[in-house]
């Protein structure tokens, strides 16, 4: 069998959202950092990085690096500002277009894969993979059959044509990356993808950023009472997340102990995005519903490092989200030696582990109960915050870009010899089918 050599230039496609943009608000979210952190590694190791993204601005410059070996070009597919990511499957074609553009500037062998992240940039990978006669790399992130098996109450679902793309998708990539062996077993059991061509690769934290540091200090910074819980949402701002669920909670937590509100601090950390856009208050109004409006407070996404600072200030962060591809929110969290109590769907039981606690369901009896009983619990939370920086350390962005390239070696042999090959990885049963896992 010939060995592949590391690819020497990788094409990564992310067509609605670009790793220039600060996660937490519109589009931008844990792909993005996914994106970003991978090519980052990847350029570390020597191997050079385009990354494909949507121009949404004039002002925006056709091409960035982002580090040394890692440019970010950016694309003119549709009008720069007004699109929302349900406008972006008539853009496609432009955006295939102005990347087919793009590879005329360099020779025919320039890139030796392509990496597409989301079913958008699927399709267009499928076409930029088949016109380089390279192998095409795909990562979903999300999928619509898994999110509309999990809709929050009044949430859209996802639209068909998205579910026909990603079949198309999946049938198309050599190589499917799953962040969990949960996701790994949907896309074997709701878009029949066969169980040779996937590959868990978990996602990665930033270990340098997201490390224990002192409470205190994290909350004088950010004008948190020093004493007193702190109870942390992050993320988007979007029904899909469940940020109303921490509001919920602090409501019925301030029902059953009242004395509790001069203690309590309930901190959301994000901005509005999807579905959420069309109710950007409903937050807000939901806390004065609640008569909880002086305890909650609102901060707009922030940089990595204050938002370190927002992990380490807090009790405990809740990750109540009804559908999660991994959970990057609750390793971060846990990287900080914070406990998570998060929702018990998709790639969280992976990303929380034995080192927080998971909660069925989305009653707001069950997550009270569960928070209630981690404040009262000071040793519980210290014990939790211990095994969750051990559990973390698991997760670093080094560990997952070497399985990447373990999967991008596999996917460039079989393309040059035109043959699938057998799994050398540890297998993984599936759907009674072995799969292959990166360990």
């Amino acid at each position: 069998m010939p060995v592949a050599q590391d690819p020497r230039r990788v094409a990564m496609i992310s067509v609605h959202t670009s790793p220039l943009e600060q996660p937490g608000t519109g589009d931008a979210g844990g792909m993005n950092v996914y994106v970003a952190e991978t090519a980052r590694e990847l350029a570390a190791r020597g191997v050079e990085v385009d990354i494909f993204t949507r121009r949404t601005s004039s002002e925006t410059p056709v091409e960035a690096e982002l580090v040394p070996g890692v440019r970010v070009r950016h694309v003119t597919a549709g009008p720069y500002e007004g699109l929302a990511k349900e406008d972006l499957p008539g853009q496609l074609c432009a955006f295939s277009a102005g990347i087919m553009q793009a590879g005329l500037s360099v020779p025919e062998d320039h890139y030796d894969l392509v990496h597409s992240h989301y079913w958008l940039s699927g399709q267009v990978g499928w076409l930029a993979a088949d016109r380089w006669r390279v192998a095409l790399v795909h990562t979903m992130h999300t999928m619509a059959r898994v999110k509309n098996r999990h809709l929050a109450t009044g949430d859209a679902p996802e639209p068909r044509g998205r579910e026909i793309g990603e079949v198309q998708v999946v049938e198309a990539a050599d190589r499917l990356i799953a962040n969990t062996d949960d996701e790994a077993r949907e896309l074997i059991e709701l878009y029949d993808a066969p169980p040779s061509t996937v590959s868990v690769v978990p996602p990665g934290v930033d270990l340098s950023t997201f490390t224990p540091g002192d409470r205190g200090a994290a909350r004088r910074e950010l004008g948190l009472p020093p004493d007193g819980e702190v109870l942390l949402f992050v993320g988007r701002i979007q029904p899909l997340k469940a940020p109303d669920v921490l509001l919920r909670v602090a409501g019925e937590l301030l029902v059953r102990d009242p004395a509790l509100r001069a203690r309590l601090t309930v901190a959301v950390v994000g901005g509005p995005s999807g579905s959420g856009l069309s109710r950007p208050h409903e937050l807000e109004e939901l806390a004065r519903t609640l008569g909880i409006e002086d305890v909650v407070r609102f901060v707009r996404p922030v940089d990595r490092a204050r938002l370190a600072q927002w992990y380490r200030a807090a009790d405990l962060v809740l990750v109540p989200s009804h559908s999660e591809s991994f959970g990057l929110v609750a390793v971060e969290a846990q990287a900080c030696g914070t406990p998570v109590v998060a929702a018990r769907v998709g790639g969280l039981p992976t990303a929380v582990g034995d080192a927080g606690v998971l909660v069925d369901g989305h009653a707001t009896a069950d997550w009270a109960t569960a928070v209630d009983g981690l404040l009262r619990d000071a040793p519980r939370r210290l014990e939790l915050g211990a095994a969750a920086v051990a559990h973390a350390a698991r997760f670093g962005w080094g560990a997952t870009t070497d399985r990447l390239l373990t999967v991008y070696r596999q996917a460039m042999r079989e393309r040059a010899s035109g043959t699938a090959e057998p799994s050398v990885d540890e297998p993984l049963a599936l759907a009674g089918v072995p799969t292959a896992v990166i360990p």
